[in-house]
């Protein structure tokens, strides 16, 4: 029956392929697409389910009657759809996956090797292919075939030789275990033997020096050097790479941050059982450390190399002792790092809030005060330091903040200004009498900044300080000053709603000019208005024309959700 249903399946396509050349290509192509994709994933499906039933039964015979069959009809359908849609990278992995289910692992060299015929300009595909005839198809020699056929068309790509050099020392690792269960096994091998370059990882060597010689940089070179540290056998590659790292590389700030780093590794003092004990010896090599940073900043003083050492003592700020010296010396050594880069003025932006919560933790007021003010100086322009300096300042309750608050608007670019505003806001409605808070609000309102959270707000104080009237005073006097949001108009109608006799006529005057606003999109918002009618200050027979205006208003995805959220209403239903 599946022979016949095959059959018929494969009679449409020439039918369909006249049909292309004379209809809408792309429509007829995108059928053709999926007609084909639903025809292996119904092949697959079958499979899946005679191994689940195969499983239940315990029946593990006839597989090549049974199961090979569908897998070819599979294999055939994937290679049709391949020449047809040469360029889909996700039809290609799609067959190279089913062959690795299904145990057709043979086809696989074909599969890549008629994928990268195709897509040779796609690095990802070269070290997937190989990676396959390494570790699945157990072929070492065409793994390197296609490394060195994917440098030649990627000859300057960091990752394919990367992958390469990772191949070589496990081919090496290979041999040397192959090696060792000869021996075990005192087999006599006779003339041949195992090279000792090789296994010593003399290949991934030569891949490493032609790799270093077309990419040049620290970081390329300690990419190679992590992947030989994970081989225990190539202690000498190790150093030989080390070696030329500071021989060639000692102007990059990577390598100064290695080599500090390594110094946490490195052999010390024999195993200690006391806490104390312990400390000592971490301190000890955190010092050695802290030295080759100092080392490294005679002769390269920037920014990155800075960036680095700081971010090194942040790391081990962070780590948890319960030795009190040991953290006290971390975080002293911290904050005289910080201080140093920033007098040098390298220092990031990022890490100075990390400096000033330091501070604020040990309770040094002043040193914070101090930093803050110069942090503003250093980054005058930026919003997020402003806003750190300032709520620093009213942390501690500087007298300085009113005057720095007016500084920082004065400098930053007033269309990224809102969330000063609202920390100058905030700070007002705390410090500041009602005058001078309302007069601060006014300023961003009558500027448009940031006016649509600001007026949210600004009603919402107007209400908390002087009650309903306000509160409705205010709205007047920016009802009319667009921007607005949406929560502008629902605190108005939440406002009224608690009074003790709200009125309905200014809940249709929140919801009218919410809806002049936001009546083309906003479904929620008719809904509510038609609640609000439905309610007991409402006229229910108003819901009929909401109805008829909300769906002459409401464009798109909102219409139907409108229309979803009415019929339940109307059925009682919510």
């Amino acid at each position: 029956m599946a022979d016949i249903v095959q059959q018929r399946v494969e009679d449409r396509l020439p039918g369909l392929e006249q049909l292309e050349r004379v209809a809408n290509v792309n429509a007829v192509a995108a059928y053709k697409r999926v007609f084909f994709l639903s025809l292996h994933q119904y092949e697959i499906n079958v499979l899946e389910l005679i191994k689940k039933r195969r499983a239940r039964i315990g029946y593990h015979f006839k597989r090549e009657d049974i199961e090979f069959p569908i897998i070819q009809r599979i294999n055939n359908v994937f290679k049709r759809a391949a020449s047809k849609w040469k360029e889909d990278v996700q039809l290609w992995l799609s067959q190279v996956a089913f062959c690795k289910k299904w145990g057709t692992k043979s086809q696989l060299s074909k599969v890549f090797s008629s994928m990268l015929a195709i897509h040779p300009d796609k690095p990802s595909l070269w070290i997937m292919a190989a990676k396959c005839e390494m570790e699945d198809l157990n072929s070492s020699e065409s793994a390197r075939h296609l490394f060195l056929r994917a440098l030649r068309f990627h000859p300057e790509n960091q990752k394919v030789y990367q992958e390469y050099f990772r191949m070589e020392l496990m081919h090496a690792e290979k041999l040397r275990k192959q090696q060792q269960e000869l021996e075990m096994a005192k087999i006599d091998i006779g003339e041949y033997t195992f090279s000792p370059e090789i296994l010593s990882g003399g290949l991934a060597e030569v891949v490493y020096r032609d790799a270093t010689e077309k990419i040049k940089g620290a970081q390329f070179m300690l990419s190679l050097l992590q992947i030989a540290a994970i081989f225990d056998f190539t202690k000498d590659l190790q150093d030989k790479i080390l070696q030329n790292l500071q021989a060639q590389h000692t102007d990059e700030s990577v390598t100064w941050d290695f080599m500090a780093r390594r110094e946490l590794e490195a052999p010390g003092a024999p195993k200690l059982h006391s806490a104390q004990g312990r400390a000592s010896d971490v301190d000890r090599r955190e010092e050695r450390c802290c030295a080759v940073y100092e080392e490294g900043l005679k002769s390269l003083a920037t920014e990155p190399m800075w960036t680095h050492y700081v971010t090194f003592c942040l790391d081990r700020f962070k780590r948890k002792t319960n030795v009190t010296e040991l953290k006290e010396k971390r975080r002293e050594r911290l904050l005289e790092v910080l201080q140093r880069a920033h007098d040098a003025l390298l220092l990031q932006e990022s890490f100075y809030r990390t400096w000033l919560q330091v501070l604020l933790s040990v309770g040094h007021m002043d040193t914070a005060t101090q930093v803050a003010i110069a942090a503003t100086k250093c980054f005058s322009q930026s919003v997020e330091i402003w806003s750190l300096s300032l709520q620093t300042l009213v942390h501690v309750k500087s007298g300085e903040v009113g005057s720095l608050f007016q500084e920082a608007l004065k400098h930053v670019n007033p269309k990224d200004s809102l969330p000063l505003w609202q920390l100058y806001a905030e700070w007002s409605i705390v410090s500041q009498c009602p005058q001078d808070t309302d007069a601060l609000f006014q300023v961003p309102v009558a500027a448009s900044v940031g006016v649509r959270s600001m007026k949210e707000t600004y009603l919402e104080w107007a209400y908390k300080t002087g009650g309903y009237k306000r509160a409705r005073k205010t709205f007047k006097s920016l009802h009319e000053h667009r921007p607005f949001s949406k929560a502008f108009f629902t605190k108005m109608v939440q406002i009224e709603k608690e009074q003790e006799n709200p009125k309905i006529s200014n809940l249709r005057d929140y919801y009218e000019r919410a809806l002049r606003e936001f009546g083309s999109t906003d479904d929620d918002l008719w809904m509510d208005f038609i609640r609000e009618e439905l309610g007991a200050l409402g006229n229910p027979e108003n819901c009929g024309r909401l109805h008829w205006r909300a769906m002459k208003s409401l464009v798109g995805e909102s219409v139907e959700r409108f229309t979803m959220q009415y019929t339940l209403l109307q059925t009682g239903h919510i």
